[in-house]
């Protein structure tokens, strides 16, 4: 009898059972819940210049034997810094949102095309921040067909010349600006010696000087 109650009071007690007016559950608002999902990307500060779903690939040599090994599947960025006009590769894959590729397009990179396929393109960065410290890699991308894939490589191309011409404004721009601060220091170096001179033309007066013989 005594274990019978036992066991009565056991299951009276477990979570499944326990008496729906003795909880206290607590719901956060909604409004809080939408805050907390509001997290920075990173991409606040850039315009979306192309957008489009790849699988993505890396080419990996770290054990030896060289292999593409699939990066992940997602959407597939190319994005201008609003300020810095500069623009970056991103692509995150689907679910997870982990980055898989992160790099800025440089002049220097060029997408050829993949050996047996019109859909797919393998190029070269220097500094991949995928995995947030910087490193080279050989990456290829995948599109759905052939005509996504010729998309991708016109926009590619176009960010490419905007990124060579913004990079040639800015050398022209330094170099106007240091030769401006050259011409600037040696008209002052001319005041300063003009000045000089017309100092050094006039004798001062020695008032100590003794008298000429008359």
């Amino acid at each position: 009898m005594a274990a019978a109650k036992e066991t009565h009071e056991g299951h009276k007690t477990s979570p499944e059972n326990v008496d729906a007016s003795n909880r206290d559950p607590q719901f956060e608002p909604v409004m809080a819940r939408r805050e907390l999902l509001q997290i920075k990307t990173l991409e606040e500060d850039e315009e979306e210049l192309f957008k489009m779903r790849a699988k993505l690939f890396r080419f990996a040599n770290e054990n030896g034997l060289p292999e593409w090994k699939e990066r992940g599947t997602g959407d597939v960025k190319l994005l201008k810094h609003k300020e810095k006009g500069t623009i970056r590769l991103l692509m995150r894959r689907d679910k997870t949102l982990k980055i898989c590729a992160n790099h800025y397009i440089t002049p220097l990179m060029e997408l050829k095309p993949s050996v047996g396929s019109d859909r797919a393109w393998v190029w070269n960065t220097h500094a991949d921040f995928a995995d947030e410290s910087p490193k080279p890699e050989v990456l290829a991308i995948r599109f759905l067909n052939a005509e996504n894939a010729q998309k991708f490589k016109a926009k590619f191309e176009e960010c490419k010349n905007e990124t060579r011409e913004r990079g040639k404004r800015a050398g022209a721009g330094s170099k106007e600006s240091s030769t401006k601060k050259v011409v600037e220091k040696f008209s002052e170096l001319c005041v300063k010696e003009v000045k000089e001179e017309k100092e050094g033309s006039q004798e001062p007066e020695n008032p100590e000087a003794p008298e000429e013989e008359t």
